[in-house]
């Protein structure tokens, strides 16, 4: 999405909008305008930068108050050429109303800038805090009454990276290990930069614990930066890799199935295909399966195979409430939160944190997810 030339025909245009829409009908001095269009073009070329800075742009490699202003200034312009464009479109509206051609005061401009600022800062803000504790409780048929209360923590999408450091990820394992919960799942997209960038900065994940494990699946951004490499550090950190295969999980009588599959960048990336029926084979009888997918968009079909519960990260929750719809389409319409999906729960996590090349939440908020298991109909 972020390389080629489409994102750059769509930053172009982003970029003529603030020029003609903004610089250009405010009453500035010639010069101001010159240095106000440079530093737009500068921020609007953040990716450019980062992929300067590591070779890639989804691993910025600057220090991370640099990181954090880029993004800063590249969501301030983002917004700011949405809030141009609703000013044009009810300008236009008003036309029939007043006459004629309508215009909007500088001090107009001015406000909508100042907006687009404001919430940039509380974007970023959201986007790199310690994410807030998210309980939910999800019913499933035919669950074990041993499995009764069981939790499972979620963590997806840390992108441990110079925007999340070691320091945070610290922070984010203690909290989790103070929950105690019976099992960790980590869906995907652990890392962003090679192993040599963040092999201290992901460091702290070997300090997590549970009761049955902590297990980890792929994202799409291990296929970025050397997927072997990565999952066997994953494994050396004491990781339990859970690409391709199920597990099962006892307790008394009781049990209950955790499958997890790779990516669907491993379609690309000449890996092992994809293969949801062959995983399943061998399940116990009537043991619920939940299933650890990094995109949600193959959730038909895990329900059609008989997934109880599917566990998915990736789309960082659509990031802005108002615009998360834009993520639908590559998604199978699978954004945020909770879903039935044909008889199948299907959870979407906003993500415990999020790719630092458009770090701000606006209404999406970051999440640590603490799942407890329930008897569907019990109570």
């Amino acid at each position: 999405m972020w390389r080629g030339p489409i994102p750059q025909i769509i930053f172009g245009l982003i970029y003529l909008l603030i020029l003609t829409r903004f610089l250009w009908p405010i009453d500035l001095s010639l010069w101001v305008k010159i240095v106000a269009a440079v530093l737009a073009l500068a921020a609007l070329q953040f990716h450019r930068w980062s992929e300067l800075s590591s070779g890639s742009v989804f691993s910025p490699e600057f220090p991370r108050p640099v990181v954090a202003l880029f993004n800063w200034a590249f969501g301030a312009i983002v917004l700011l050429a949405l809030l141009l464009l609703a000013l044009d479109v009810g300008l236009l509206l008003a036309i029939p109303f007043n006459g004629g051609v309508v215009s909007a005061p500088d001090q107009v401009r001015y406000g909508l800038a100042a907006l687009a600022a404001v919430a940039a800062a509380i974007g970023v803000h959201q986007a790199m805090r310690i994410p807030p504790l998210k309980d939910l409780e999800i019913g499933i048929h035919g669950l074990p009454p041993q499995f009764d209360g069981y939790t499972i923590l979620q963590l997806t999408d840390l992108h441990i990276s110079r925007l999340f450091p070691a320091s945070w990820a610290r922070v984010v394992v203690e909290r989790s290990n103070k929950l105690g919960a019976d099992l960790i799942a980590i869906t995907g997209d652990l890392i962003d930069g090679t192993l040599d960038a963040r092999r201290t900065d992901i460091e702290p994940l070997r300090d997590l614990k549970a009761t049955d494990g902590v297990y980890v699946i792929s994202g799409n951004h291990e296929y970025i930066f050397g997927y072997d490499g990565w999952m066997a550090h994953f494994a050396a950190l004491g990781l339990l890799s859970l690409e391709n295969r199920h597990v099962v999980i006892e307790r008394e009588s009781g049990k209950l199935v955790l499958a997890g599959i790779t990516d669907r960048a491993s379609r690309r990336g000449g890996r092992p295909v994809r293969d949801l029926d062959a995983i399943l084979q061998g399940i116990p009888n009537d043991a619920p399966v939940i299933l650890l997918d990094h995109q949600p968009s193959d959730a038909r079909h895990a329900a059609k195979l008989g997934v109880a519960l599917q566990l998915s990260g990736h789309t960082h929750g659509g990031l802005i409430w108002g615009i998360d719809r834009l993520a639908a389409p590559a998604n199978a319409g699978f954004v945020s939160g909770r879903y039935n999906v044909d008889g199948m729960t299907l959870y979407v996590n906003n993500g415990t944190a999020l790719w630092p090349g458009f770090a701000i939440r606006l209404g999406r908020p970051s999440e640590l997810t603490r799942i407890t298991l329930r008897q569907a109909g019990a109570g």
